[in-house]
């Protein structure tokens, strides 16, 4: 403001004011309520945020043989299905090996999977010389023993567990319900369990599965690799045949 203007009647009042209370001995203005000068500042107000929607859960795995009402009503049918049925194996379908042998079998062969050797023909290999070699021994007709087994190629390290809660030992009862054999030796600790039985139970005593509520006799046997390694155990596994076999 210019030193000779006049001030404003507003700035008198507020001039007058302000000396009022400085002649009051009052530098400073108070107010009523304590204020806390030293508290934090007020965060902004975030919007609120809604928690990310749950993930779906993940699909089923697919079930060993796909949908049961397309599974195979015959044996003659099994093979050919067996050879092209994607939800039995991951890889393709080139290595399967078919089972072989006939309808109402005296014998019923299961083994994990096929031998590394096999070609075309199921168990062609060293474990299946050693199979020929136990059915002359025990003057078995070969041409009365149905070949399969419970994988339809060889495989390094199968997952056995989540092989059967795929619905592995399905597949394999319905083979032998198609089958029907007279009896089954199952070679391999592997496969009890694919038939319903507790593999902690004594093995050679199986005794009777039911294949989709058909009773089949089966005897449970190291696998021919296992004997083929250690060649004591084919006494052992001979015993057990003999109480079986009668």
């Amino acid at each position: 403001m210019p030193r000779d203007a006049h001030p404003t009647p507003y700035e008198q009042a507020l001039g007058g004011a302000l000396d009022w209370w400085r002649d009051a001995g009052v530098s400073h203005a108070f107010v009523d309520e304590p204020v806390h000068w030293l508290a934090p500042d007020e965060p902004d107000e975030q919007p609120a945020v809604s928690p990310p929607a749950a993930a779906p859960p993940p699909p089923p795995a697919p079930q060993m043989g796909g949908d049961r009402a397309l599974w195979p009503a015959t044996l003659d049918a099994f093979a050919p299905w067996w050879l092209a049925e994607p939800t039995l194996d991951v890889g393709p379908l080139a290595g399967r090996v078919a089972p072989r042998g006939p309808a109402a079998a005296d014998l019923m062969i299961v083994v994990d999977h096929p031998e590394r050797e096999d070609g075309d023909v199921l168990l062609s290999g060293p474990e299946g010389r050693l199979l020929d070699a136990f059915l002359a021994a025990a003057g078995i007709d070969p041409a009365q023993v149905y070949r399969a087994s419970a994988l339809p190629r060889c495989m390094a390290m199968p997952d056995w567990a989540a092989l059967g809660a795929a619905g592995l030992g399905a597949v394999l009862s319905h083979h032998a319900r198609l089958v029907q054999p007279r009896r089954i030796i199952a070679f391999g600790s592997n496969i009890p369990s694919l038939l319903g039985n507790d593999p902690a139970q004594n093995p050679g005593n199986l005794g009777v599965v039911n294949a989709e509520r058909t009773p089949f006799p089966v005897l449970d046997a190291p696998s021919l690799a296992a004997m083929i390694a250690r060649p004591g155990r084919k006494g052992g596994f001979w015993q057990r045949w003999l109480a079986f076999s009668r």
